[in-house]
């Protein structure tokens, strides 16, 4: 077996190897625990605000059924759901943000060696 091939296998090897569980580990997983709520809401309340909006435009245009007055009033409720998106995606995150700030805070600040 050559020097490359030699390589290539502890390469191999070391993705399978158990790693131990760093500080950095547990900073992203709680990073990632606090943004995946405010994003799989936001993900779905925007997509059903599109799915609202599209349904009241094939009414008014009577695509699907000749209700146009429902259709625009169904039209105007997807385009407040979706326009409404992001500011309640934000309000989510700050709040989660502030209920795991300290935790975040002091994780971040044993990585970075700091003393509080």
């Amino acid at each position: 077996m050559n020097h490359t091939e030699q390589e290539k296998a502890k390469m191999i090897r070391d993705q399978y190897a158990e790693k131990p569980h760093t500080d950095l580990d547990e900073l992203r997983e709680l990073d990632a625990a606090v943004k995946r709520p405010a994003k799989v809401f936001a993900y779905s309340y925007g997509s059903t605000g599109s799915l609202v909006l599209g349904t009241g435009m094939c009414l008014a245009m009577k695509v699907i059924g000749s209700a146009v007055a429902p259709g625009v009033a169904i039209g105007v409720a997807g385009i407040a759901m979706v326009s409404s998106t992001y500011s309640l995606y934000k309000k989510m995150l700050d709040k989660r943000r502030a209920q795991h700030k300290d935790k975040i805070d002091e994780i971040s600040s044993r990585i970075l060696g700091e003393n509080k």
